[in-house]
C-alpha cells in the first residue's frame, strides 16, 4: 500500500496506536491481536464507560460523550497525538474524535463502521434491538445480536467468549450504546479529515453494508481500502494474521 505525500500530515513513528472498541463489548475484545500490533508500537486499548472493565460506571448516550472520554483519557494519560483504529461504534467514536481534535489524531484505520448511525443494512434495524432488550430483556437480546458479528454465528469459536463479554453490560448502557449511533451522522465530516486514512472491511459482513465503506474510501480524501475475505464483523477474531498485517503495514509505511 501507498500514502500520496500529501497525506503524510506527520511521522506516526512512536506514537502510540489507540483501539477503541464496538457496541457490546470492552478492551479483551482484542486479547488475540494486541501482541501483534504490539511489535512496533505501544498500544492502548480504551474501555467505553458501561462496557466492559468499566460496565459499572454510568452509561453515556451519543457518540460525542464516548469521543470525549477516550480524549480526556488520553490527555490524562499525558498521550497528545497517536494513531486510533476505531471498531463498528467505536469506528464512529474514532471518526467523531478525529472531527473534533484532528492535530492529535496522526492516523486513522475505520474498521467495520461506517458514517451513517442510523446502520441501513444491518442484520436487523436498531430500533428492533432496542425492542428486545425492553420487552424480552438482556440476554435473549445479546443472544440475538452476537452471531451476527461471526461468519459460522453460534458455532464460531468466538461466539461464547464474545456473548460472555456482552453480557457483563448494563441494560442502560445497552440502551445508551443503541441511541449513541442511531443519533450520531458523520458524513459531513468526511470531507475534513486531512490524515492518512485506512478502511477494513470484510466481505460476509452483516453490521455493515459495503455501501457504508464505500462512502467512507470515497468520502475521505486519499482514504486507502482493504477487504477481508471470508469474514464476518469481527474478522480480527477470524482472520486475526491479515488483519494485523494490514493494519501493520499501513502504520509502518507512515512510520517510514
Amino acid at each position: 500500500m501507498t500514502v500520496s505525500d500529501t497525506r503524510l500530515t506527520a511521522d506516526v513513528k512512536g506514537l502510540p496506536l489507540v483501539l477503541v472498541h464496538g457496541f457490546l463489548s470492552g478492551n479483551d475484545y482484542w486479547s488475540n491481536v494486541i501482541e501483534a500490533l504490539r511489535e512496533e508500537r505501544e498500544v492502548i486499548a480504551i474501555d467505553l464507560p458501561g462496557f466492559g472493565k468499566r460496565c459499572h460506571e454510568p452509561a453515556v448516550n451519543s457518540v460525542a460523550a464516548f469521543a470525549n472520554d477516550v480524549l480526556e483519557k488520553l490527555e490524562a494519560m499525558d498521550i497528545k497525538h497517536f494513531s486510533l483504529l476505531g471498531h463498528s461504534m467505536g469506528g464512529m467514536i474514532a471518526q467523531e474524535m478525529a472531527f473534533r481534535a484532528p492535530e492529535r489524531v496522526r492516523a486513522m484505520v475505520l474498521f467495520g463502521t461506517g458514517a451513517e448511525g442510523e446502520l441501513p443494512g444491518r442484520f436487523e434495524p436498531i430500533a428492533e434491538s432496542r425492542r428486545k432488550v425492553e420487552v424480552e430483556g438482556k440476554s435473549p437480546t445479546i443472544a440475538a445480536i452476537v452471531p451476527n458479528w461471526y461468519r459460522d454465528g453460534q458455532q464460531s469459536v468466538w461466539y461464547a467468549s464474545s456473548f460472555a463479554l456482552a453480557e457483563k453490560t448494563d441494560v442502560e448502557a445497552i440502551k445508551g450504546g443503541l441511541t449513541a449511533m442511531e443519533t450520531w451522522c458523520g458524513v459531513d465530516y468526511l470531507a475534513h479529515y486531512k490524515m492518512p486514512c485506512l478502511i477494513l472491511w470484510s466481505d460476509r459482513d452483516r453490521v455493515y453494508p459495503f455501501s457504508q465503506e464505500k462512502r467512507l474510501w470515497e468520502g475521505i480524501d486519499g482514504a486507502q481500502l482493504a477487504v477481508i475475505p471470508n469474514a464476518g464483523h469481527n474478522a480480527h477474531h477470524e482472520k486475526p494474521l491479515i488483519f494485523c498485517s494490514l493494519v501493520n503495514d499501513f502504520l509502518s509505511e507512515l512510520a517510514g
